[in-house]
């Protein structure tokens, strides 16, 4: 299986899909460098969504792509491009997305990995490891691969054979974080994706994806954020459950319902368990306690509260009320 590509619908990816993107832009990830980029730029890479097609829009290069695009290869070899990860991490599969790029996808790509801490000026000396070998794309299609290392990496280089075009590169893993670094007395948002947290579950993200609930700075927009359909079952409860960065004690919570004005939930609570493994809190085979009782939201807007109950804890449970859109949610406390 570890050489094989993942055989699924786009509507049920891969459970590593599931996994923060460690090359994420919007995480922090970063595009450092391209053998060429002539057509489309390596940034677009690790951008947000699968990346968009206008028919008729061109450069001074030839067709504008929403990609990482190169030019047609007439000497020998093949290019390449390095992502520094947004944190140092476990990679656990990969989504080389092929979309729009129909005549000009690559037809192979393959990924190495390397975990650096000092500054790099030549990138063909670094001691990269294959951890993706020579692989296979479909064009226009999201590509799964799952990857053959559990080591922690903090760069990974993405070869397509011989050129072309691809549009989104997920790097998807977990994130490791030396909590020995973090002092006993020290705040942190245990929620924060880029601390380790990670979105696991929900009943419902029909507008926008539950991971958006912990990633960095406010929400651009209303679709960087999380949102359920609307309901018409009486008392209806939409919900969502956040693995923490690690087990720790909540100290105070905000809820932010940026750019959800005439969509946000009338309430909210929360909840949170101990458990060591996930698949209990999915099934609901834990103990949940309420640690902030429902409060009243407002449209647009951050809403902090205290939370008083200073035990331990590995997972919250975001309840809303009667559904809606939460852009943000913080959990600040300090680790176990």
């Amino acid at each position: 299986m570890a050489f094989e590509k993942v055989k699924e619908i786009i509507k049920n990816p891969p459970a590593f899909a599931a996994l923060n993107d460690l090359a994420a832009a919007r995480l922090g990830g970063k595009v450092l460098y391209a053998t060429d980029d002539f057509f489309a730029e390596k940034e677009n890479l690790i951008l947000q969504g699968r990346g968009i097609f206008i028919t008729d829009k061109y450069t001074d290069r030839g067709k504008w792509m929403d990609g990482w695009e190169s030019r047609r290869k007439r000497t020998p070899g093949h290019d390449w491009a390095v992502i520094q990860l947004a944190a140092p991490g476990r990679i656990k599969g990969f989504d080389i997305d092929t979309n729009f790029f129909l005549g000009n996808h690559p037809p192979h790509a393959s990924v190495e990995a390397a975990y650096l801490s000092e500054e790099v000026t030549d990138w063909e000396a670094v001691p990269w490891k294959e951890i993706l070998p020579k692989s296979p794309l479909d064009a226009g299609s999201q590509n799964f691969y799952e990857s053959i290392s559990s080591e922690i990496f903090t760069h990974v280089r993405l070869h397509i054979y011989p050129d072309g075009g691809v549009a989104r590169f997920r790097v998807y893993g977990e994130i490791f974080k030396n909590w020995d670094t973090t002092g006993n007395d020290e705040t942190i948002d245990l929620a924060a994706a880029i601390n380790g947290a990670v979105s696991i579950a929900c009943n419902d993200m029909f507008f926008s994806h539950m991971g958006n609930l912990i990633m960095p700075n406010r929400g651009a927009n209303m679709g960087d954020g999380w949102e359920t359909k609307r309901n018409r079952t009486p008392g209806n409860r939409d919900w969502v459950i956040v693995k923490l960065a690690t087990k720790g004690t909540i100290e105070k919570a905000l809820v932010d319902t940026g750019h959800f004005k005439g969509n946000y939930p009338d309430s909210c609570t929360i909840e949170a368990c101990y458990a060591e493994e996930d698949s209990k809190v999915i099934n609901d085979e834990v103990a949940w306690q309420t640690i902030l009782p429902s409060q009243k939201l407002g449209a647009d807007a951050e809403h902090e509260f205290d939370i008083s109950n200073k035990e331990i804890f590995s997972h919250v449970r975001l309840n809303i009320f009667p559904d809606g859109g939460v852009s943000r949610l913080r959990l600040f406390g300090k680790k176990a």
